[in-house]
């Protein structure tokens, strides 16, 4: 089984203020993606797929795609493919509201990546996350296991585990029942207190630290390529389709696939970010 890691990594980190993706951290400035892909590849992923900005290729290839490329596992090389999320890939009859500069959101750019990712199954996640190597281990076995059609995997977090002390934090809040993710609730502002206390603060709701959540750490076959531009395109029909910061994300639209009994979906919980 070759499997790819799709990585989205068009939007940029508005709270970080900048490009948190490609900002070094690591103690030889290594960038988020990197630990993601070196987690990735020695779970046995062997594609890599970046959905970039087209004016982000250059830095891209010189920080990741270029080394990738002469790297070789087991005597396979890596291969590497580049996704532009922009809005030449817009439907034809879609006309686009004036003043609109916003992507949108990630249904929009696992699109995007179609052509270089449905040679067979796939993960995708945000650049600017940390996963940890088991969710990758976890996540490539699964993807061997998975239906052609219908099924999907996802890996969770505990909440606890994933909010910040330093600001609120947008997550997929999940009802997990009997082994199988029950429905999914896109909350973008979530906040830890020194206390512990976690709260939704659009909703002035406590949450439990226990909460399973989404942080985008999604597994999939090629065949949820037709269900999300089906999706894509009823979205922009509709009214937010109109809006000017409207985004179609990939949290609300495997909830209301759930809700319709269009898509199963098996979770996998990480207890810890940390291996």
């Amino acid at each position: 089984m070759i499997a790819s890691l799709v990585i989205m990594a068009a939007g940029l980190g508005s709270r970080y203020g900048g490009d948190k993706q490609v900002d070094g951290i690591g103690p030889r400035g290594e960038i988020l993606m990197e630990y993601a892909i070196h987690d990735a590849l020695q779970a046995g992923f062997r594609r890599v797929v970046f959905i970039i900005k087209p004016e982000m290729e250059p830095m891209v290839e010189r920080l990741c795609g270029g080394y990738l490329r002469r790297t070789e596992l087991n005597g396979q090389p890596v291969e590497v493919a580049y996704a532009f999320q922009d809005f030449t890939s817009l439907p034809d009859w879609y006309t686009l509201p004036p003043g609109r500069t916003k992507p949108f959101g990630t249904v929009h750019a696992l699109l995007c990546a179609e052509a270089a990712a449905a040679r067979g199954p796939f993960c995708v996640i945000n650049a600017d996350d940390y996963y940890g190597p088991e969710a990758y281990r976890t996540l490539f076995a699964e993807l061997g296991r998975l239906p052609e059609e219908g099924r999907a995997v996802m890996i969770g977090y505990l909440l606890k585990n994933t909010a910040s002390l330093y600001g609120a934090v947008s997550r997929g809040i999940c009802e997990v029942d009997r082994g199988a993710l029950r429905a999914i609730r896109e909350t973008k502002r979530i906040q830890l207190y020194p206390d512990g206390t976690l709260r939704d603060l659009n909703a002035d709701l406590l949450l439990a630290p226990d909460t399973v959540v989404s942080m985008n750490f999604w597994g999939f076959q090629p065949s949820i390529f037709p269900v999300l531009r089906a999706y894509f395109e009823d979205f922009l029909r509709s009214g937010a389709g109109a809006e000017l910061q409207s985004e179609c994300l990939l949290p609300v639209m495997v909830g209301d696939l759930l809700e319709r009994k269009a898509l199963e979906v098996f979770p996998f919980v990480e207890f810890c970010l940390w291996d």
